[in-house]
């Protein structure tokens, strides 16, 4: 993730294994050399996050990646983004740049052109902006 508002830009990169759905999940977040960073489970009206500092408690995925990340990111749209289509619960539009495939939604920009690769990249375009990459393994 990358956030750009005139401050400096911050990025994160970890490895993730992401099950569920958006009622009720886990996410576990892993440095690329596999040390654990944070594990997050949810149900409806519960988010858990475990650290190594702990655990702490949160009414919403929305309120634990604004807490996390600093910025809040569209944690339900995201299960269907992975999967290269676009969410049901918001309404969508065809990219403008129609020459690469993806789609609008909530505000961000969704790129398909490498899901072939297993890659989806989401860019929010207003400010702070904020982008989004990740790389899938498939099974």
């Amino acid at each position: 993730m990358d956030s750009v508002d005139g401050a400096p830009a911050r990025s994160v990169s970890a490895t993730f294994d992401l099950r569920g759905d958006a009622g009720a999940g886990l996410l576990n977040l892993s440095t690329p050399l596999g040390s654990v960073l944070a594990q997050a489970r949810w149900a409806p009206g519960s988010v858990l996050l475990t650290t190594p500092l702990g655990e702490t408690r949160f009414p919403d995925l929305d309120s634990l990646t604004r807490e996390v990340l600093g910025e809040s990111l569209p944690v339900a749209a995201l299960f269907d983004w992975l999967r290269g289509r676009p969410w049901p619960g918001a309404p969508s539009r065809v990219s403008v740049n129609t020459a690469e495939p993806g789609f609008e939604q909530l505000g961000w920009v969704v790129d398909l052109a490498r899901f072939d690769e297993a890659w989806v990249a989401a860019r929010r375009e207003r400010l702070p902006v904020v982008s989004v990459r990740a790389r899938m393994d498939r099974p």
